[in-house]
């Protein structure tokens, strides 16, 4: 039994589609059962409430063998509040109930000179710190920028921009959620692996903010410029939309770490490499979106 939680979120969805297709038996924790579709909630067991519930947890993780997990991207008080401290009552379940082996999402840094400074990066990678001291088989997949948060600027693109903080030139690794999701699926399907590690998912190029808008601009049919924001004006626009100032200093920590080389230290030879490239992103999931 493998137990997903975030079913229908960017990631989980595509986890939950590869693990049917190898027809794993699943239990799917959901806040809301209708939004699964219903070729899905047909052939899977459903927890509903919350995976930061503990006696939502403690059902969820009865029998379990594997559990892939993922902190949802809700704003807190503080970086460590939306991870660490969302997860304790899971660490709890996983040890209580005995589950052998968990997938977990988290950010690229462990081990790097930024690992204690990069903010909501830091937050989430000692959620996995938490998760290893359950004592379960434990595999961090470590991720830089996805790709899929140009979605939230489909917008200011229709404009004719980008926004963000980073430095226009700077060369990062980009992700797609859909490669994560496979990545994830394929370690909870062969479970022949044990002890614990970080693993880096990358796309297959390096890309600054300048290449991704010039992209953007080729598909679309029109240009769209990269704005290079301050850190501060970043900050400022996070509260306004409701973050505390804590949480927004978190997100401005890790973009930071970023922009100095945080990302750019993963291995690409120790990472999975997922084989999206941001222009099949842009054409089959950014120009649809905003065309439509």
């Amino acid at each position: 039994m493998i137990v997903v939680t975030t079913p229908t979120g960017n990631i989980g969805c595509h986890v939950v589609r590869h693990l049917l297709e190898a027809n794993e038996e699943l239990r799917l924790i959901v806040r809301d059962p209708g939004k699964l579709p219903p070729e899905v909630r047909d052939r899977v067991e459903v927890v509903e409430g919350s995976h930061g519930d503990a006696s939502v947890l403690d059902r969820a993780f009865l029998g379990a063998d594997a559990v892939f997990w993922l902190c949802p991207p809700t704003p807190s008080v503080t970086p460590a509040a939306a991870t660490v401290d969302f997860a304790r009552p899971a660490a709890d379940a996983i040890r209580r109930r005995g589950v052998s082996h968990i997938v977990a999402v988290t950010t690229l840094g462990r081990d790097t000179p930024w690992q204690n400074r990069a903010g909501n990066a830091t937050g989430s990678i000692r959620m996995v710190d938490l998760m290893r001291k359950t004592g379960a088989a434990v595999r961090g997949l470590a991720l830089p920028a996805f790709m899929d948060n140009a979605l939230r600027q489909v917008d200011a693109i229709r404009q004719g921009k980008m926004l963000g903080p980073i430095d226009p030139n700077k060369k990062l690794p980009h992700t797609a959620a859909r490669d994560t999701g496979a990545a994830a699926a394929g370690l909870l399907i062969d479970r022949c692996w044990s002890g614990q590690e970080d693993l880096p998912v990358l796309g297959p190029e390096e890309l600054s903010y300048g290449d991704l808008a010039a992209i953007v601009s080729e598909v679309l049919g029109w240009e769209v410029c990269y704005e290079h924001q301050s850190y501060e004006a970043y900050k400022e626009a996070a509260i306004a939309r409701g973050l505390t100032n804590a949480f927004a200093q978190g997100f401005v920590d890790m973009l930071r770490a970023k922009e100095e080389g945080m990302d750019n230290v993963a291995s690409r030879e120790a990472a999975i490499i997922g084989p999206t490239s941001f222009r099949h992103w842009v054409e089959h999931e950014l120009k649809p979106a905003i065309v439509d």
